[in-house]
């Protein structure tokens, strides 16, 4: 495969989940003789949300929620046949949102 890269893009409300995963992902892709670049860390989404504590009295009154989404990058250069098949048997911790592309 000459030239090619695999792009993997991770995402989670935790950032310790995050990078749980790409330390997991990083060890297999290195242990197949793969070059990796990366982690990188994409900026953090933040998301804020304004609710009413009452809707009837006080409205002045609100209360505050934020929601972040950490995000991660790898590039895995010149991967092998067995880099890709390592990498399907990675099992990932539960929240990870993963992207791949070829």
């Amino acid at each position: 495969m000459a030239r090619e890269k695999i792009r993997i893009r991770l995402q989670s409300y935790d950032h310790e989940v995050v990078d749980l995963a790409v330390r997991k992902i990083v060890e297999t892709a290195k242990a197949t003789r793969a070059k990796v670049a990366g982690p990188i860390p994409l900026p953090t989404k933040r998301r804020l949300y304004t609710v009413l504590r009452s809707p009837h009295v006080d409205k002045r009154s609100m209360e505050h929620f934020e929601r972040k989404v950490h995000r991660r990058l790898i590039d895995i250069c010149e991967p092998t046949a067995e880099t890709i098949n390592a990498l399907m048997e990675v099992e990932l911790p539960l929240g990870i949102d993963i992207e791949i592309k070829l």
